[in-house]
């Protein structure tokens, strides 16, 4: 008979966030999976905890996933932690869940911490519908589709970024999806842990000169449909039209007026159809 695969969520900073269930279950494991050996070797020694650790991570999990699922055919008990937080939340475990429901392993979750979820309920945006979409990629304008993609969610968007990026990905944000209410949370649970609110032109503005470290989440307002803003009293399609006749190419003036109104691209251009065929 198959083993049990426990997925153990563990702290993302303050060690006294561990729970007795976790605490039971890593001492009770014959063998705990992690991402880095080192770091779950920290954890362990201060919850006093001996058992047998391998690493599993992003450039093994393909090989090391069939080698755990032998051990769970094995009828062997594996926990599999994260370096912090919840395994499998934006990083290595699906592949090593579906071996084990394939093997017909038991899989059991023991929950604990999960960053972006601590982070919108401190952040005070709404909470009756949330987006995780994990880490904006690298370059600009792949983040710009990205966001483009999901600017008329009307949940509230959550997404780890670190923070060499943030500067620039906050300006994709305000570029893409309007001027939107957002908070940037920091080092949660830790000593330094932040809460900064403010618009998005107002985060932008402070982190392009600031240099915070640490871990970050970036939380922003979903769309409520009530992000356009006046503009002197001038119709969307009025603006653009003013823009081009300022010599503007066409997408260029609906990039700069969606930005003026505080609407996504793909919004800007709806109201634009919209305006014009009522004038037309």
């Amino acid at each position: 008979m198959a083993g049990t695969l426990f997925l153990v969520a563990t702290p993302i900073g303050n060690l006294k966030d561990i729970s007795i269930r976790a605490i039971e279950t890593l001492k009770s494991v014959d063998l705990i999976a992690c991402e880095d050996t080192r770091h779950t070797r920290k954890l362990l020694n201060a919850l006093e905890i001996s058992n047998k650790v391998v690493s599993y991570h992003e450039h093994n999990e393909v090989e090391r996933a069939g080698e755990l699922a032998r051990t769970l055919l094995d009828g062997k008990a594996i926990a599999l932690v994260s370096d912090a937080g919840t395994p499998g939340i934006s990083d290595p475990g699906f592949r090593l869940v579906q071996k084990a429901h394939e093997i017909g392993a038991s899989v059991i979750p023991i929950p604990g911490a999960v960053a972006f979820i601590n982070a919108v309920i401190v952040s005070g945006l709404p909470t009756n519908g949330l987006y995780f979409g994990g880490f904006l990629p690298s370059r600009s304008g792949d983040r710009r589709k990205t966001l483009s993609a999901i600017s008329d969610l009307p949940a509230t968007l959550t997404f780890y970024e670190s923070p060499h990026r943030l500067a620039k990905s906050l300006a994709d944000c305000l570029e893409t999806l309007g001027d939107r209410d957002a908070a940037i949370v920091r080092e949660l649970t830790k000593i330094h842990e932040e809460v900064v609110h403010g618009k998005l032109s107002e985060l932008a503005a402070k982190y392009s000169s600031a240099n915070p470290k640490g871990e970050i989440v970036l939380v922003i307002a979903g769309q409520t449909g009530e992000s356009v803003r006046v503009h002197d009293d001038v119709a969307l399609a009025a603006r653009v039209t003013e823009l081009e006749l300022a010599g503007e190419e066409r997408r260029t003036a609906l990039k700069i007026t969606a930005k003026e109104f505080g609407l996504s691209k793909s919004e800007a251009y709806r109201q634009l159809q919209t305006e014009r065929k009522k004038g037309s």
